[in-house]
């Protein structure tokens, strides 16, 4: 097992549901190939997810000094994050009979580790 590099976003506006759906199509793929894949997927979680692989790739080249063409995406992760983004407020879907129930506005953490090629 090579060494392991961390990179982490935090509060993406996205549901974790659609960044899944993103990212399993990325585990065990060299870094420049995940890229590669992610820059043609049609999905707006793409774009975060792509900026997360790329900051665990220069964690790698400035502190480990580990080249760009020796990683691979070991382990990505969605988390859930907080439901009502600060500042945001609550939102209501108003019903029948005077009710009212909250919109869940999602968002997600996205971890990625990547590791060295034996």
């Amino acid at each position: 097992m090579g060494t392991e590099v961390v990179a982490r976003a935090k509060h993406i506006h996205i549901s974790p549901q659609k960044v899944r759906r993103v990212i399993d199509q990325l585990r065990g793929l060299d870094v420049d190939e995940a890229l590669n894949v992610l820059n043609f997927l049609p999905h707006a979680a793409a774009r975060p997810v792509m900026k997360v692989i790329n900051s665990a790739v220069a964690n790698a080249e400035e502190n480990f000094g580990i080249p760009r063409d020796e990683l691979y995406v070991a382990k990505i992760v969605a988390d859930e994050g907080p439901g009502v983004m600060p500042g945001k407020g609550r939102r209501r879907r108003y019903g029948a009979r005077g009710r009212a129930s909250l919109i869940r506005k999602r968002s997600s953490h996205i971890t990625v580790v990547l590791e060295e090629r034996e």
